[in-house]
């Protein structure tokens, strides 16, 4: 009798769980990442952000391995692009028997855990890339150009909700790169 009473009461928590998740997959991971291949900047195009990044402009990640870690920069400009630079440097720690593709990023370095950070998409060309979250709380929609299609951009919005984020959050970052946009 109390096993099928747990199960009574399981089953509603279990359909309101996909039902709150839109029956979306789980966030993935790239398969395999070439992480020398990975490391330089990448211009954020769009992401869910944290919430001192909402109005970032010129939005830029920049990887380095250093001794077996990810040194990062992120350079980003709140409010315009007039605005002074602010400057973060978390240091990502790849999880070994991740194919590379899941990383602890830790944002105060003596801290002993670190947020995580999942390299769910990867171009084959290594042009662009998704970085998300198991919570589905953030997600990171970079390339290594500035700029982005109309197209190419709601093709990789549609991946992301497919994953079960709510898009409605998905932010567009203002870039302009006159000495990369010709």
């Amino acid at each position: 009798m109390r096993r099928h009473l747990g199960a009574f009461l399981l089953a509603p928590l279990l359909a309101w769980s996909t039902a709150a998740l839109g029956g979306a997959s789980a966030v993935p991971l790239a398969p395999e990442v070439d992480l020398p291949r990975f490391m330089g900047d990448w211009y954020v195009i769009a992401h869910i952000p944290p919430g001192i990044d909402r109005d970032a402009h010129n939005a830029v990640e920049s990887y380095a391995l250093e001794n077996g870690r990810v040194s990062t920069t992120y350079r980003r400009r709140p409010g315009s692009f007039e605005a002074p630079e602010k400057i973060s440097r978390p240091v990502g720690h790849v999880q070994e028997g991740s194919g590379n593709a899941l990383w602890a990023m830790r944002f105060i370095r003596w801290l002993p855990f670190g947020l995580e950070f999942r390299i769910s998409h990867l171009e084959p060309d290594y042009s662009v890339t998704i970085i998300g979250r198991s919570r589905r709380d953030f997600v990171w929609l970079m390339s290594r150009s500035p700029d982005m299609s109309d197209d190419d951009y709601a093709r990789y919005a549609s991946l992301i909700a497919s994953w079960g984020y709510d898009t409605s959050k998905l932010v567009r970052i203002p870039q302009h790169w006159p000495e990369v946009n010709p």
